[in-house]
């Protein structure tokens, strides 16, 4: 369930720039997840790391950017 939720959410940054703007504001991952949180995308700092592969340390580019999902 949770790798559903970081993909809709992938996807959903594509089509909404005021939601991509919004989570690239985002200091840490932490604070990403939290506002994910907020905007209906439940999933954990775990859970992210699981479904992206990146590490805290890797997520230094904007969230537009990652590739993949």
């Amino acid at each position: 369930m949770a790798k559903e939720e970081v993909i809709k959410l992938f996807r959903a940054v594509q089509t909404d720039p005021a939601l991509r703007e919004k989570l690239n504001s985002a200091p840490d991952l932490e604070t990403l997840v939290k506002m994910a949180e907020e905007c209906g995308y439940n999933f954990t700092v775990e859970e992210w790391k699981d479904t992206t592969g990146f590490k805290v340390e890797e997520l230094e580019g904007e969230l537009s950017e990652i590739p993949g999902l």
